[in-house]
């Protein structure tokens, strides 16, 4: 999977979710239900995470600026902005070519690219470590509760 199409799903899946969360709000806020909102809001927020991290490693690998690394961070919380910012990126050729840290690639400088590295070169073992690590600061933000007090 190339960094192309690992960022292109996470901002497809984000944008995805975000539907689904704002769905979820309008059929409670119509008295529909107030089930799907938590629903909705976990699977958001889960995904919303993978995407920082996805955001983050791409940085690295395709070496951005710190401004657009942190636009891409940041868009993520305005719905639906993730997918153009994919498409402009895109088009720029900011997620052109490999991973640039692979075993037998570039040689990393920084803890950034030696964790990247690290990662690259164990793949399973380092998405079940990621996938942990989201798991726990998701159930943590879960646990710490919604971000605004129910009215």
């Amino acid at each position: 999977m190339t960094p192309r199409i690992l960022f292109r799903t996470f901002a497809t899946a984000e944008a995805f979710t975000w539907a689904g969360l704002i769905t979820a709000l309008i059929l409670r806020a119509t008295g529909v239900t107030d089930g799907a909102v938590s629903i909705a809001g976990g699977l958001h927020g889960f995904v919303f995470l993978s995407y920082c991290v996805v955001t983050v490693f791409t940085w690295v690998n395709q070496r951005w600026t710190a401004g657009i690394g942190v636009l891409g961070l940041a868009l993520a919380v305005v719905p639906f902005a993730t997918v153009p910012f994919e498409i402009a990126l895109d088009r720029k050729g900011k997620l052109d070519g490999p991973w640039r840290l692979r075993p037998g690639g570039d040689e990393p400088h920084g803890f950034f690219e030696h964790l990247q590295a690290l990662v690259l070169r164990r793949p399973l073992v380092s998405v079940l470590v990621g996938l942990a690590l989201v798991i726990i600061v998701f159930l943590t933000l879960l646990w710490l509760g919604p971000p605004v007090p129910k009215a």
